[in-house]
């Protein structure tokens, strides 16, 4: 039997804090999965816990909604998570650190970003100059909406720094709320948060950053190198799971994933995520396996070079492990 604890919504951003809630008498082995956002960007993770994948492979699954990746990382590391789902950066600032337990990404899930440029008004014709001088709510320094934002604006010859403001005083998850009665712009918004502003005619997205920004490992799954040590056929039985969701979403319709992940996001209308997820399936949001491959891995530190976050590269054979990922079941 699956437990969602959800730390986040429109109006919360409080870590939600486990206690007695493992079934012991499942038979099963409970895992305790802390996720960056809890968002239809990740549909292939949601496949899994719904259609009883994690179930199939034995795992009694806690999913914690962490918000952000610098709070799934303070989980990982304090022992609150077995498992971590956020932006591979995290793992590289933490090893960079000096942490000798550091965190080893074995699964990546997303392979494009996931969210969406959001104006006041409709502009069907919308390029990337337009953001100079304007003001636009961003996401936290270092993380990788953030990150991947600043990339593409380099991409259009845009200084991020000079030629428009950037507000990342706002925490994540609330710059969708604080837009309608902002001064600013535009705002970089996940879903369903884009959605419900178009939906309140508050915004309006005029630019995906998974379609501009091309292919990047947004979002993988990691566990401390000590955990993976102890626990391999955990991790392994964690990745089939997660596997088969991602199999699931590539074989189905959006009509059909939206409604078997649908009691994830219950306040959201099954026509919204029925949208939502067919925003994401039409620019190849999802890997078709969960390798982490090294071209990848150095694409990631080059965006986190630019956008000046790395102080020095680091090793991909010492925080990345292909070996559950090419054994997951298909």
């Amino acid at each position: 039997m699956k437990k969602i604890v959800c730390g986040i919504l429109l109006g919360s951003l409080a870590v939600s804090v486990l206690t007695g809630c493992q079934n012991e008498d499942s038979g099963k082995t409970p895992v305790t999965l802390n996720e960056v956002a809890h968002s239809i960007f990740y549909a292939p993770q949601y496949a899994a816990i719904e259609l009883g994948y994690f179930d199939e492979e034995g795992i009694d699954l806690t999913l914690v909604n962490g918000g952000g990746a610098d709070k799934v990382m303070t989980a990982l590391v304090s022992k609150e998570a077995d498992i971590g789902f956020m932006g591979s950066e995290a793992s590289i600032y933490t090893y960079a650190g000096g942490e000798e337990d550091y965190a080893v990404n074995f699964a990546q899930l997303t392979q494009r970003a996931g969210n969406f440029l959001v104006a006041r008004e409709p502009d069907p014709d919308f390029t990337w100059d337009k953001l100079i001088g304007k003001k636009v709510l961003g996401g936290r320094a270092g993380g990788m909406p953030q990150m991947v934002f600043e990339y593409i604006l380099k991409k259009n010859g845009i200084d991020p720094k000079n030629d428009l403001t950037i507000d990342q005083s706002i925490s994540f998850g609330l710059t969708a709320a604080a837009f309608t009665g902002n001064d600013a712009d535009y705002t970089v918004e996940f879903e369903p948060f884009a959605t419900g502003l178009e939906l309140e005619k508050q915004g309006y997205v005029v630019a995906s950053l998974g379609t501009e920004s091309g292919y990047v490992p947004y979002t993988a799954y990691c566990a401390k190198k000590s955990y993976i040590e102890k626990n391999p056929e955990i991790i392994q039985k964690f990745t089939n799971a997660i596997q088969k969701g991602m199999d699931y979403v590539n074989t189905h319709s959006a009509e059909e994933i939206a409604k078997v992940i649908h009691p994830q996001f219950k306040e959201t209308p099954i026509e919204n995520v029925t949208a939502i997820v067919e925003r994401y399936k039409s620019q190849d949001t999802w890997k078709q396996d969960l390798v982490f491959e090294r071209e990848s891995f150095d694409l990631l530190q080059n965006i986190l070079e630019e956008a000046g976050e790395l102080p020095e590269r680091v090793p991909y054979e010492k925080l990345v492990t292909t070996e559950f990922a090419g054994k997951a079941v298909e």
